[in-house]
């Protein structure tokens, strides 16, 4: 039986349907504009429901950031799963038992040696794996520089091992996180998609295939100019948005689609805060909101409605308990009292989430269903 908003135990984790529908239907048509696949990383929403919404109208392939991802979304009926994290051989066996079950299983290294005893677990396995080598286009995380010798050595030890499929070549553009507005975005995605092509042409005139050329990051996705020489991107937060991506400019205020609703549980007038009972577990200690906005702490606050308080934000963030604080004077205790409810807008979604095991799906702002998520690893 699904309860009222205002009765719902919490803290609780708030998902506007409509919201997210629009978000999830506003990549779909640019993607298909572009001419290109919409694979999305669903690492963030970890929900099948979600993932229906957000590969409807395209093959259905899917981005995942755990193996347990990929058993939990292959168990719902998607089938073509990229594991975009570094594949290790430790991992062969899960990997295997996954292709056993259905599922066309690509997985991404950026290590020769990795390659060569990666072959021979499958072998061991008595399988073969499809690969995508990963390219560092700046963000400095993982991966390989597109003009280097490596990418060659690499290539060359995934074709050497028959139980290894060069599939193509992937990045990640995490660094578009730290931009600031629509031009530098699409500065940092042109180079995201130069460096990927420049990629696949040193592969292909080594003689390697490269049908594969992958990018991805929510702000690349929106922001970029040119698609050219790409066959796929794999956004993933732009599902829900949060207050990180309103700031760099990869979405509105209208497009925040997460909340996490709490309840008021003391007002402290000493300290002049409002206490409520999501803290840190329950909204995340992440503050890369900080980079664009004052006054957002761990979380701007809204009324129940999910209209925001001008002024209010999560100012600290202890275990099970939230502060907030006004930014200037004292908060509205009196639009607050104690056993009242209220919403949190979170610094990032992600992050967020993954303190829950499911979302309490809202439509018109009230209660719809309850979708489940897979959490772990």
């Amino acid at each position: 039986m699904v309860q009222a908003l205002d009765q719902l135990e919490t803290p609780a984790l708030l998902l506007d349907k409509d919201i997210l529908e629009r978000n999830c239907s506003r990549m779909s048509q640019r993607m298909q504009q572009a001419g290109i696949a919409l694979r999305p990383h669903l690492k963030t929403a970890k929900a099948r429901e979600v993932a229906r919404l957000a590969t409807h109208g395209h093959s259905g392939a899917i981005t995942v950031s755990t193996l347990a991802e990929a058993r939990f979304f292959l168990e719902g009926g998607f089938t073509d799963i990229l594991y975009a994290v570094g594949m290790v051989p430790s991992k062969a066996k899960a990997a295997a038992e996954l292709q056993r079950a259905g599922a066309k299983l690509t997985l991404i290294l950026d290590d020769p040696r990795t390659a060569q005893e990666l072959g021979k677990a499958a072998a061991e396995l008595e399988t073969r794996f499809p690969i995508l080598i990963e390219i560092d286009s700046g963000g400095g995380r993982a991966g390989v520089a597109a003009g280097s010798q490596q990418l060659l050595d690499i290539a060359s030890a995934i074709h050497a091992q028959s139980t290894l499929e060069l599939a193509g070549v992937m990045t990640h553009a995490g660094h578009s996180y730290h931009c600031r507005g629509p031009a530098e975005i699409a500065e940092v995605a042109e180079a995201e998609r130069c460096a990927l092509v420049q990629a696949a042409d040193r592969l292909r005139q080594a003689g390697y295939p490269c049908p594969i050329v992958s990018a991805g990051s929510t702000p690349t996705a929106v922001h970029a100019v040119s698609f050219e020489g790409l066959t796929e991107m794999r956004p993933g937060v732009y599902v829900f948005n949060d207050l990180d991506q309103m700031g760099i400019g990869s979405c509105t205020p209208d497009d925040l689609a997460l909340s996490v609703l709490a309840t008021v549980i003391g007002h402290n007038r000493r300290s002049e805060r409002i206490l409520i009972d999501a803290g840190a577990l329950a909204l995340s200690k992440d503050v890369s909101a900080h980079e664009f906005f004052e006054h957002v702490g761990y979380g701007r606050v809204c009324d129940l409605s999910g209209k925001v308080v001008n002024g209010l934000y999560v100012e600290s963030a202890h275990q099970e308990h939230g502060l907030i604080a006004a930014a200037e004077g004292e908060p509205p205790y009196e639009a607050f009292p104690i056993g009242s409810k209220l919403r949190i807008l979170p610094n990032h979604a992600c992050i967020t989430a993954a303190a829950y095991t499911h979302y309490e799906v809202l439509q018109g702002n009230q209660p719809l269903a309850r979708w489940e998520r897979i959490n772990g690893w």
